[in-house]
């Protein structure tokens, strides 16, 4: 008698968490539509990883129900049979799982073209401004005010250089500061040994043909980093989500199809008494 309270006692427990994972999953699927836009491919790939990500709760749920109507056939007893609905939930979800599988991968694959694409015009955008710029400070170049200016600044950075290198005490003090980067240390050091090196360091530093040349590298550099982080991304992205939605559908297939084959709704299964 015990023994047949605490079988109806844990079958009852299995069936109420059962549904309430599933219950809890349809909140969250309800919720996740509130934001759902059809042209957005951001859009559709947070919801299709939302979806993936809290796709294993449902299964949680139908495997607790199964267990539940374990213990009620074992002990022949009577109750609610949620068998039937159950396996048809979990063959629909595991054609929804099995769509999203392509359609995420599709709009993964999109979505990084686009950032691509992106980064790209970004990049030309700064690349054409930057040439804008060089051709207006050339133009103003040819002005003997701003070739005086530009001499100026040339004479103070050597004579700043200069006073370092020569004053012993505060050169070690730079060679020995931790914060200063050793690409500087080492300039420091060239312009030491060879005081040729700073004027050929300075004239390169203030020729904005080579500035530009310069912050381009820089620019097709970033564009370059930020190209191969997207594809990595969206490579990552699709990899995961993809084969988990693939999983999930594999599963819930099985266990809706299966069951069904059992219960004798799909053709080639023996249809089975209900148990009494």
């Amino acid at each position: 008698m015990v023994n047949r309270v605490a079988s109806s006692n844990a079958s009852l427990s299995l069936k109420v968490v059962g549904i309430v994972c599933i219950l809890s999953f349809f909140v969250d699927f309800m919720i996740l539509l509130l934001g759902f836009s059809p042209t957005d491919k951001q859009l559709q790939i947070g919801f299709a990883t939302a979806l993936v990500d809290r796709g294993i709760v449902p299964l949680v749920g139908l495997g607790m129900i199964s267990a539940a109507y374990w213990f009620d056939n074992a002990e022949n007893r009577s109750g609610i049979d949620l068998r039937f609905p159950s396996l048809i939930l979990s063959s629909v979800l595991g054609l929804m799982f099995l769509l999203i599988f392509p359609l995420h991968l599709n709009n993964v694959r999109q979505a990084s073209t686009q950032r691509v694409n992106q980064i790209s015009q970004d990049a030309q955008q700064a690349e054409t401004q930057l040439n804008s710029q060089l051709s207006q400070f050339q133009d103003q170049l040819a002005n003997d005010r701003a070739k005086a200016q530009l001499e100026q600044v040339r004479n103070q950075a050597k004579t700043q250089f200069t006073e370092l290198i020569k004053d012993e005490n505060r050169y070690k003090q730079a060679l020995e500061n931790p914060q200063l980067p050793a690409e500087q240390k080492e300039l420091l050091k060239k312009f030491k040994a060879n005081p040729q090196e700073l004027d050929k360091f300075i004239a390169q530093q203030t020729d904005p043909n080579q500035v530009a040349q310069q912050r381009i590298s820089q620019i097709r550099q970033r564009k370059e980093e930020a190209e191969k982080q997207a594809k990595d991304n969206a490579w990552k992205s699709g990899l995961r989500i993809g084969i988990s939605s693939l999983l999930l559908s594999i599963g819930y297939i099985i266990i809706g199809w299966t069951g069904l084959k059992g219960m004798g709704v799909v053709q080639g299964g023996k249809r089975k008494a209900p148990a009494r």
